[in-house]
């Protein structure tokens, strides 16, 4: 599933007024198996959402439309599954604010496209009160703010790199390859003029590859 590019964008928040949400609770251990990030968002706190007519803030209109998630502190803690972000960002998920996020889910939302936005206690109240009015907020990704419907302006940080990479909507990889390809390529004539023996073994492989 292909990052989009983030630049700035208006949704209203969907909130989730707790604490210590973890990554079982957002994706269920037994579903670990499934490997792709397309259609994982219908397991996306599978026990909160069980049976027709779930009553979860996700399922509920008008936040089923909603692009930003408001919750608590230390979000995304435990267990280091990758598929906890994937099945947030197949339900439409942007950008997640929160007081605070276990490390390893706030590392892998830069990795799939998903905005995590720290705030403290002087700013959340503000924001929790636009969420639970179905307000809409505008993330402004470029001017590392966040614009409330009154009007409030509210900053958050995000290292450049980082910042960087969502607005052009790329992984970690992908940013490898735009920004350091020449230095990559250069590297390759190197090894094949220093070790052209390393090189010859590779094509060779790759012919008898194709042969078979």
């Amino acid at each position: 599933m292909p990052m989009k590019k983030m630049s700035e964008f208006t949704s209203i928040a969907a909130p989730l007024p707790e604490n210590n949400i973890d990554t079982d609770v957002i994706f269920p251990a037994r579903f670990l198996l499934i490997l792709s990030k397309e259609g994982v968002g219908k397991y996306a706190f599978h026990e909160r959402r069980k049976g027709a007519g779930s009553d979860f803030v996700l399922d509920r209109p008008p936040y089923d439309k909603a692009e930003i998630l408001v919750t608590g502190s230390n979000f995304g803690t435990g267990s280091s599954r990758e598929q906890a972000v994937w099945t947030l960002a197949d339900l439409g998920i942007r950008c997640v604010i929160a007081r605070s996020f276990g490390e390893i889910f706030f590392s892998n939302c830069y990795k799939n496209g998903v905005l995590p936005i720290v705030l403290g206690d002087d700013a959340m109240p503000a924001v929790e009160a636009a969420a639970n009015a179905a307000e809409q907020i505008t993330v402004d990704l470029p001017n590392e703010c966040l614009r409330l419907a009154n009007g409030t302006e509210i900053a958050f940080t995000i290292e450049p790199y980082r910042k960087q990479a969502l607005m052009a909507g790329l992984d970690e990889v992908g940013m490898i390859l735009t920004e350091d390809l020449a230095a990559i390529e250069a590297y390759e004539s190197r090894r094949k003029l220093n070790t052209p023996w390393v090189t010859a073994g590779s094509e060779q492989l790759v012919l008898q590859s194709g042969n078979d």
